[in-house]
């Protein structure tokens, strides 16, 4: 095109001829690229086929979706391996139906109140330390593999970060937490508690804020720190508070926790522990009255709104099937113990 446009301007410079120069037309981009000198890529150079393996394996990679295997190799590429146990296969929950069964509710109780066999103060009954095994026990000892895989897995983390002395007194900070905050509940709920005191310290914790929106709707408490026993199927418990939420009576459990639980799931076996505590307050001569709904109450340290989880009746009689399949799993291996003991 700039040689055309060259010769037109000689042949108007020159007297004898002129020639007037046509406008340019360009009829579409490709024709004009076609124009163009073409560039080489330098990657059509390359052995394709010499890479094709590894193209494939990137592009795979990327299409996967991340799982908690993945997530753990990661880990042990970054960090290196921690524990040279593998993650035990997802155990199939198999929807079984206990052998014995035993209802969670007393017919022979009255889930009205009653003035007359209530009594005036929340009942505060010791739990007495004897051969029964506990609530938590039962669920300790009869947590499945995976359960065990991922508390081992924690613990190994938290030991490999702060050491076995600091990991030690960790724990026992976090007892030792736990343990005031419910002192601090115990004295707010308690009609007979003098805040003044406490240690203001304690009521002005992050916990203490935290489920401060709770404590708005609760009312009527009729146990504080109490045992409750359940004669039939033989184990205790300590609760941690009876008392009606948004005008429905409730076994409260109060929870701390460090991270978000924001759903009911996140809370692993502590609705268990809460029906284990409703059966057995509803078949324990102590109490005059009888449960049908639990609340689990996820505090935080930070202060951030806590999380109540509301069981309803429904809710609570399916977690109460669970509950009597883990109580005769424990029973089983109590007996297999023995056995082999004996022998």
């Amino acid at each position: 095109m700039k040689v055309f446009q060259t010769i037109c301007r000689q042949l108007q410079s020159s007297k004898r001829f002129f020639v007037e120069a046509a406008p340019c037309v360009v009829f579409s981009t490709s024709s004009y690229l076609r124009g163009r000198k073409k560039r080489v890529n330098p990657y059509e150079q390359v052995d394709q086929e010499k890479y094709s393996d590894l193209v494939r394996s990137v592009l795979s990679f990327r299409d996967h979706a991340r799982t908690p295997q993945t997530l753990f190799e990661e880990d042990a590429l970054l960090y290196g391996p921690v524990s040279k146990s593998k993650a035990p296969k997802q155990e199939e929950e198999e929807a079984g139906v206990p052998q014995n069964w035993f209802p969670l509710f007393n017919p022979e109780k009255s889930i009205k109140p009653n003035p007359a066999r209530d009594p005036p103060v929340p009942l505060k009954i010791p739990l007495q330390r004897n051969s029964i095994p506990s609530v938590t026990r039962v669920l300790q000892q009869t947590m499945t593999s995976e359960q065990t895989f991922y508390l081992e897995k924690w613990r190994q983390r938290m030991i490999l970060e702060l050491g076995e002395d600091g990991f030690a007194e960790y724990t026992s900070n976090m007892f030792l937490q736990g343990k005031q905050f419910h002192g601090a509940l115990e004295s707010i709920l308690s009609p007979q508690g003098n805040l003044k005191e406490r240690d203001e310290s304690l009521l002005e914790s992050g916990y203490v804020q935290s489920v401060q929106h709770v404590l708005k709707d609760i009312s009527g408490v009729r146990a504080l720190e109490s045992a409750v026993k359940h004669e039939t199927l033989q184990y205790v418990g300590l609760l941690d508070c009876v008392a009606d939420y948004q005008g429905k009576l409730c076994v409260i459990d109060w929870k701390t926790s460090e991270k978000p639980k924001p759903f009911i799931r996140n809370t692993f076996d502590n609705p268990l522990q809460v029906v284990a505590y409703v059966g057995a307050l509803n078949h324990d001569t102590n109490y005059s009255f009888q449960v049908q709904c639990g609340l689990i109450v996820v505090a935080y340290k930070n202060g951030s709104p806590a999380h109540p989880h509301f069981m309803d009746a429904e809710l609570c009689s399916q977690y109460w099937a669970k509950w009597l399949l883990r109580l005769e799993e424990y029973t089983k291996k109590e007996k297999s113990q023995n056995i082999q003991k004996l022998d």
